[in-house]
Parts: C-alpha cells; sequence; structure tokens
C-alpha cells in the first residue's frame, strides 16, 4: 500500500469521528440558493476548503520534516509514531479517555472565534472549510504523523491531499443528508476505528525498522538532497 493510499484511508476512517465533531458546524453554514445543484457546490465548496487546509498543513509539515530527513533519523521518527498511534489505538480499545487540559482549551480558542466570525459575517463555504480544517482534531494530527515520513516537502503536501480527499465522501454525503448518518450506526463504525489505528501503527512501526518487505517495511532510503 502506498503512502497516499494510507492517507485516504486515514481520511475515510477519520470522517467517520468527523462526522460527530463538525458535522454541526458543517450544517451551521448559511445558505440562500434553493437549487439542490447550487446547495451541493456549497456543500462541495466547504469540503474543498478543508482540503485546502490539509495541503497547508502538510506543506509546513513537511518544512519542518526536512531537517528530519537530512538528518536521516525518519526511520526512528517512523517507529516513535507507530508506538504512539498504538498507544492510542489501546486507549480506545479499553475505553480510556484523556481529559482535556486548559491549554488544549486556550489553544483551541482562537479558531473558535475565527469560525464564530465567519458565520456572523457569512464567509461562505470556502473559507469557513478552510477554518474548520485548522481545528485541532486527533485525525489531522495522525495524518501530519504519516505526512511528515513521506521524505519530501510535496509529498508531504500530496499525503494531506489525499487524506482530505479520503474525509469527502462521508463528509459530503452528511452533509447532504445528515439523516443517513444515525448516532447508532455512528458508534458501529468507531468501534472499527482503533482497529485500524493499531493497524496502522503497527504498519509504521515495520516501516520504520527497514525490513526489506515489499509494500510492508521497505529498506531504508538515503537522506534526500536539500534541493528537494
Amino acid at each position: 500500500m502506498s503512502d497516499w493510499q494510507v492517507a485516504f484511508f486515514i481520511g475515510l476512517f477519520g470522517s467517520v469521528h468527523c462526522i460527530g465533531m463538525c458535522g454541526p458546524l458543517m450544517l451551521a453554514v448559511p445558505f440562500k440558493r434553493r437549487s439542490a445543484w447550487l446547495l451541493a457546490f456549497d456543500k462541495l465548496q466547504y469540503q474543498l476548503g478543508r482540503t485546502i487546509s490539509y495541503v497547508v498543513l502538510g506543506l509546513i509539515i513537511g518544512l519542518i520534516g526536512k531537517q528530519i530527513w537530512l538528518a536521516n533519523i525518519q526511520n526512528g521518527l517512523s517507529i516513535v509514531s507507530g508506538i504512539l498511534i498504538i498507544l492510542a489505538a489501546l486507549s480506545r480499545l479499553i475505553k480510556h479517555s484523556f481529559k482535556s487540559t486548559g491549554i488544549a482549551i486556550k489553544l483551541m480558542q482562537p479558531f473558535n472565534n475565527m469560525l464564530v466570525w465567519a458565520l456572523k459575517n457569512r464567509a461562505g463555504h470556502l473559507i469557513t472549510g478552510m477554518l474548520n480544517g485548522l481545528l485541532p482534531c486527533g485525525f489531522v494530527y495522525l495524518a501530519l504523523v504519516g505526512a511528515v515520513n513521506t521524505g519530501t516537502v510535496l509529498n508531504s503536501a500530496g499525503f494531506m491531499f489525499w487524506f482530505g480527499m479520503g474525509t469527502l465522501p462521508l463528509m459530503f454525503a452528511a452533509a447532504l443528508g445528515s439523516g443517513f448518518f444515525t448516532v447508532s450506526l455512528r458508534r458501529k463504525l468507531n468501534r472499527v476505528i482503533p482497529y485500524f489505528m493499531l493497524c496502522l501503527g503497527v504498519w509504521f512501526v515495520l516501516r520504520g525498522l527497514a525490513l526489506n518487505v515489499p509494500y510492508l517495511s521497505p529498506p531504508a532510503m538515503d537522506a534526500p538532497a536539500l534541493c528537494k
């Protein structure tokens, strides 16, 4: 499985969680048009706005990761990332939750203020979607962990693009017909997510070990050149 396929599936599975967390915000964006096609276009703009923000975050994390790649320690980073993902998955499987701290609430406040401003001033679906993409989210962090392990800045941005594309199908469907995703259905789908995270964490660890197993644990690569 390629990095971008992994990114897509992180987004696809993560969107099940996002429907519950960001769904109310998505449905709160006002619209004036009555045409079904124009309504669908508005909702699509919102999803594309989120993806634009994810790509920008990918570029930023790629620039930060360049120093890691040049130091040729990406294999160690992949192992550490995998272990953290496994721990996060196990915490969900044993139903252990981490309480939000005051620091986390303070970090989210500026984003909340921007979203409130966007809704009050009818900034539109694209801008509101871009702001939504910047909200702190566990699955966005998970995708950024994957992006920083890709090897180049462009690959990092591409990883986040495909993550955004992965979130699009279910989020777009929920925006058009939220009744389909009932609380019961979301709960059932959420039970699968920790197992997906567990498999993903194991894959990151195996990739970092560079066991020369095709598609699963490729051999270690040399550090990329500075011009990349």
